[in-house]
């Protein structure tokens, strides 16, 4: 496993599903609990944050994430945070990421919506610059706040429309919290361009993923690894290799899957679905996007060629332009067959 590792190491990769908080390291995650020290619960100690993120259930674990989302104050924080996920995107050799970002989290606590996309953005430009990775958003609803927050993701994502500013998603709890509802404002976003990416099938079963592709008209599934139950939308899947956003650490931590040896990421792979490898939060999970491609090939007995498949199909799911998506794609196959690789 260490040569695989080594591997995994130095494969040019895509990252799908990756949530914008979610990706604040221990590190940037204390300073700003110490910036903030006495009006947050968040530890302003590194090494106390492991036992602060191990999470009873996917409800605490939206507490603990909202809880973060609080550390985040003003325009510098926004900017500092984004660049510096950028970087540790970029020493996994992620060359493009597609970060779920939340503003209506941020504006509720009283960043301007046009403060929070301009630091977004600078940072977007810097990291490019700085590390050689591109970054792309998607707006996302934060489910558990209702039509509301639909409302005003719509609303920012439509008036303040950053340069890059590629999808529209929902994301939060999926139980309590039906898909339907929020067509109008997916029926808005998909109208002027931007695609449709909701989080479905995760904690919930194959409905929820049904409701997403029907009501919502995704183009990708967050998760939907619950799809594995059904073998009409399977097929249905599979014909029309719609991408799947595949967190296998992230399911065990908020207890979607009891354990890692039972996800269901091998048979959605052996169904046909155009299968990716994400880490979704991932210092909140303990894990990193190189961890998760080491699970999937523990999952999968994988080797080189597969695991470049998946690097391959994450390239294949993603909104980048056909010349980008050419060029990671011909990067991954000249590393495959690098006599290293």
């Amino acid at each position: 496993m260490t040569d695989l590792r080594t591997f995994i190491a130095g494969l040019p990769k895509v990252e799908l599903h990756v949530h914008h908080v979610g990706s604040a390291s221990p590190r940037i995650v204390a300073e700003l609990a110490a910036r903030h020290e006495g009006r947050s619960p968040v530890p302003a100690d590194p090494q106390l944050l492991a036992d602060y993120f191990a999470f009873r259930d996917f409800a605490h674990f939206i507490e603990v994430y909202l809880s973060v989302v609080d550390l985040i104050r003003d325009q510098e924080d926004v900017w500092i945070l984004t660049h510096e996920v950028a970087r540790e995107l970029a020493r996994q050799q992620v060359r493009y990421a597609e970060l779920t970002v939340t503003p209506y989290s941020h504006v509720k606590r009283g960043i301007p919506a046009p403060a929070f996309c301009e630091a977004i953005e600078d940072a977007r430009k810097r990291a490019a610059a700085d590390f050689g990775i591109e970054l792309r958003w998607c707006f996302d609803i934060p489910g558990e706040a209702g039509l509301p927050a639909a409302e005003e993701t719509l609303r920012i994502s439509l008036d303040e429309r950053p340069d890059g500013l590629v999808s529209f998603g929902l994301g939060g709890p999926e139980i309590g919290v039906p898909r339907p509802q929020f067509k109008p404002y997916f029926d808005q976003a998909r109208a002027a361009g931007l695609r449709s990416v909701p989080h479905a099938g995760e904690t919930t079963g194959p409905q929820t993923v049904w409701d997403a592709l029907r009501e919502l008209g995704a183009e990708r599934i967050g998760h939907g690894i619950s799809a594995a139950e059904d073998p009409q939308l399977l097929a249905y899947l599979a014909e029309r290799q719609i991408g799947m956003e595949v967190c296998p650490t992230s399911n065990v931590r908020t207890r979607a899957v009891a354990r890692i040896e039972e996800h269901p990421l091998a048979r959605l792979i052996e169904a046909g679905l155009l299968v990716t490898i994400n880490s979704d939060d991932p210092p909140m999970f303990g894990t990193t996007l190189n961890d998760e491609y080491a699970v999937a090939a523990q999952l999968l007995d994988a080797g080189p060629a597969q695991l470049a498949e998946l690097a391959r199909n994450a390239v294949t799911a993603s909104f980048l332009d056909p010349a980008g998506k050419q060029r990671i794609s011909a990067e991954i196959d000249a590393y495959l067959a690098a006599p290293a690789g």
